[in-house]
């Protein structure tokens, strides 16, 4: 059986799974060309594979539709709107993921932009090497409010940290969330307009799903504070960017702090990319050495156990 693995970081953390699977019998083709397949380069990789570990290559109904010997696929990660889960299982084919495999690496980057951000560090180190020494006044975390819209192990890493440093921190989510769970973690549950209103950050961990697209937008933004930050390291698409714009241009909101959009790169006349207050990643948040360990060591896992072939 074959498995076909895109993601490039198996090459450099994950070589260890790749024998662990070859050990069992399979027959396994992995992307060490260092550069992401184009999407004919995946399709004809695929057309044979019984089994895919998937990064952010589309999966839709035609690509699927393609692979008549696919019985399970893995997602590197945690979201799957790249792939069209309901038309894979509606083909028996098991969809997976690594759910807490780079949980703690997306929570310590939002950290660190709520660090950047207060401090001024980007505008600033940029301004030194610019031959400037301006001093900008920062704010202290201690004591901020931080709310989290969507409570799962992002969300949970996140709430540990921040109270760590003193931060109080409210949530919010569509599920119930046990008071014994609030108690563990020392957060409130509130209401989103409660979180939108009372909030001085507020860090996104939402799957982009019909519901969620664009549920931040310019009625939300009228109800953060005028000194709020916004951190989104869920999903382009979940925040509407050219509200996210408005608000940023006319003082609605103090900035914006992303690791995702909904354009991946951006076009390079993107208005977002000259703001001194919206600061972008490059969709690294769930990239340590660590998590990308982990998560090379869950997918193998789900693909052997799926595909029954684990002593």
């Amino acid at each position: 059986m074959k498995v076909l693995i895109t993601p490039r970081g198996f090459a450099s953390y994950g070589l260890d799974y790749v024998e662990k699977m070859e050990a069992a019998g399979l027959e396994v083709h992995y992307n060490d060309t260092g550069l992401a397949y184009s999407p004919e380069e995946f399709v004809e990789l695929a057309e044979d594979a019984d089994a895919i570990i998937v990064g952010v290559d589309k999966m839709d109904q035609t690509v699927i539709d393609k692979c008549p010997k696919l019985k399970v696929i893995c997602k590197f990660g945690v979201g799957t709107d790249n792939i069209d889960v309901s038309y894979a299982e509606s083909k028996n084919i098991y969809v997976g993921r690594t759910v807490g495999s780079n949980s703690n690496a997306v929570a310590e980057h939002v950290m660190s932009f709520i660090y950047c951000e207060s401090k001024n560090l980007w505008t600033t180190i940029r301004d030194v090497k610019n031959h400037g020494w301006e001093k900008p006044t920062g704010f202290e975390v201690r004591e901020k409010i931080l709310g989290i819209i969507g409570f799962g192990a992002i969300g949970k890493y996140l709430a540990k940290q921040a109270v760590g440093v003193g931060m109080t921190v409210q949530v919010n989510d569509v599920f119930d969330i046990p008071t014994e769970v609030l108690d563990e973690y020392r957060v409130e549950k509130v209401e989103l307009g409660h979180l939108l209103e009372r909030s001085d950050y507020i860090s996104l961990h939402l799957p982009l799903i019909n519901d969620t697209k664009n549920m931040i937008s310019t009625k939300e933004f009228k109800q953060m504070k005028n000194s709020a930050c916004l951190l989104n390291t869920a999903r382009g698409g979940i925040v509407d960017e050219e509200a996210l714009y408005q608000a940023l241009t006319t003082g609605e909101i103090r900035s914006a702090c992303f690791d995702v959009f909904s354009t991946e790169p951006p076009t390079e006349d993107e208005p977002l990319l000259g703001l001194d207050n919206f600061l972008l990643t490059s969709h690294t948040a769930a990239r340590t050495v660590e998590s990308e360990k982990r998560t090379c060591e869950f997918s193998a896992r789900i693909i052997m156990e799926q595909l029954q072939v684990l002593s």
